[in-house]
């Protein structure tokens, strides 16, 4: 337990979890980009001593890469199994990350598992596995992100229980940046104000605004000896946009509250 991830709980997200993993019931986490979902996954598995395995979900990642292939090696054919497979045969936790932005063939493969069924047919090998009750499936996608093109169905979300992740209150989002980086409260203070202020924008084309791993990132700059506006635009204003203009604004924030 020593090892365990640092994670500030926000609300009762820990003992869902818990609950989840002890009757077996899939979760859906829903958040935007550095709100902690990671973070959360990595702390509980950690804690309940379960081994992970993550998926970083993306355009061409296939059902094949979720459950496995066969593979041509020493003149031979052999089955390697996918993480999604080796996660039901240990008994471990499954993270599908921005699991909306895989194809769509990839949830047909988790709803066996997401049910009362708790199944993994593998038609390559001929095998039928059924899921321990060690095994959970976990998913997550950013909301602020879908579309018709790429939301999540109704009847695959409908098979998990959810939880909705935020950006942490301006105490917990203290903590938590002074746990990770050990600056001091006068600067944790100005970047929290300062990531409200950019949260509160509305009248930019921002499709995310500042998360608290950017304000992570620039405490982290800060405190190693970065100069705290230059700290600011490297961490938290040029990953917002790409756009000059939008950044001159941003930075026109930064200033007033930072200072120059």
């Amino acid at each position: 337990m020593s090892n365990i991830p640092y994670y500030q709980a926000q609300n009762n997200e820990v003992e869902l979890f818990e609950h989840c993993y002890n009757k077996q019931l899939p979760l859906l986490i829903k958040g935007p980009t550095g709100c902690g979902k990671t973070r959360f996954i990595q702390y509980m598995a950690t804690k309940l001593g379960c081994p992970l395995y993550t998926v970083a979900c993306h355009d061409d990642l296939t059902a094949s890469d979720l459950v496995g292939r066969h593979l041509i090696g020493d003149g031979e054919t052999y089955w390697q199994d996918g993480p999604l497979t080796k996660a039901v045969r240990e008994g471990a936790i499954c993270y599908l990350d921005e699991v909306v932005e895989a194809r769509k063939d990839t949830t047909v493969v988790l709803h066996p598992l997401s049910d009362d069924r708790r199944i993994l047919p593998i038609e390559r090998t001929g095998e039928l596995l059924q899921a321990p009750n060690d095994f959970m499936l976990v998913v997550s996608y950013n909301p602020g992100y879908q579309n018709l093109l790429k939301g999540m169905k109704p009847s695959t979300r409908q098979r998990f229980i959810s939880m909705r992740f935020d950006y942490p209150d301006v105490a917990t989002e203290t903590i938590i940046i002074q746990k990770e980086t050990n600056i001091d409260d006068k600067t944790a203070t100005l970047l929290i104000e300062l990531a409200h202020s950019l949260r509160g924008l509305k009248d930019h084309d921002l499709e995310e605004s500042a998360s608290t791993r950017l304000l992570v990132y620039a405490a982290t700059l800060i405190k190693a000896g970065f100069a705290p506006i230059d700290a600011c635009r490297a961490a938290i204003i040029e990953p917002l946009s790409d756009d000059e203009e939008t950044v001159e604004a941003l930075m026109e924030v930064v200033r007033a509250k930072i200072g120059n």
